[in-house]
């Protein structure tokens, strides 16, 4: 096909009869990079999980097993950079007097990653005047090992990496009353966003702990999707 109609074919595939298209772009590259409408995130199931599968509930050895503290969970994050932040002993909720033999250790496990919007196919005319939706979603495993288990931070980045040109942040409080044990989704729009955005750095915690044996928190689905959808502004 022509330029001509590979751009043709790319307006009405993705509905951007609205949206900047200029002729200098290679349209044939945009349309086979398929940046609107699919997942930009890297391994978005390290667990081998699936979110229409509830989690697996957790095993208890028959004889606990003893060794040095654990407190990163097992999986493939390949495509993402990880850290562990290993929390203080929390000794506050002990009554005077008691006995303990073993105190919970908690750790936050973080995991992050940053999307090239442009490196994806997305062209510097839709980011800036169109402004298509970036819709950020996630999954995680309703643990109840604590009523904090898990944080979302994600930010809409400028060309230097830099300039957060707008973020949002999930840091949800559990209800440790009634065990359900699912999967609990977190989602956002970013809309109205402004110009200037390139980078999406994505970055969620999910807590851990350690006693006798070690129990993670799991998740799975993390997205990033850019919508062929004007947003409002």
């Amino acid at each position: 096909m022509s330029a001509a109609e590979w751009k043709k074919r790319c307006e009405a595939e993705w509905g951007l009869q609205d949206a900047p298209m200029p002729d200098s772009l290679d349209w044939k590259s945009v349309y086979e990079a398929k940046p609107l409408g699919r997942n930009l995130l890297r391994n978005p199931a390290p667990h081998g999980l699936s979110k229409d599968t509830p989690p697996p509930e957790p095993e208890l050895s028959e004889v606990p097993t003893r060794g040095p503290p654990r407190f990163q969970p097992d999986g493939d994050f390949s495509g993402w950079t990880t850290s562990t932040e290993v929390l203080p002993y929390d000794s506050s909720s002990i009554p005077a007097g008691a006995v303990v033999c073993e105190l919970p250790q908690y750790s936050w496990f973080s995991m992050e990653q940053t999307v090239d919007l442009k490196a994806e196919g997305l062209w510097e005319e839709l980011l800036d005047d169109f402004q298509p939706e970036i819709v950020i979603q996630d999954w995680y495993e309703e643990s109840q090992l604590h009523e904090s288990i898990y944080q979302l931070h994600v930010k809409l980045l400028g060309a230097d990496k830099i300039t957060v040109i707008s973020e949002h942040t999930v840091h949800p409080t559990e209800d440790l009353s009634t065990y359900s044990h699912t999967w609990k989704e977190v989602s956002y729009v970013f809309s109205g966003y402004g110009p200037g955005v390139r980078y999406v750095h994505f970055l969620h915690r999910l807590k851990n702990n350690f006693t006798v044996e070690f129990f993670p928190t799991l998740f799975t689905g993390s997205s990033v999707i850019v919508k062929p959808t004007k947003t409002s502004s």
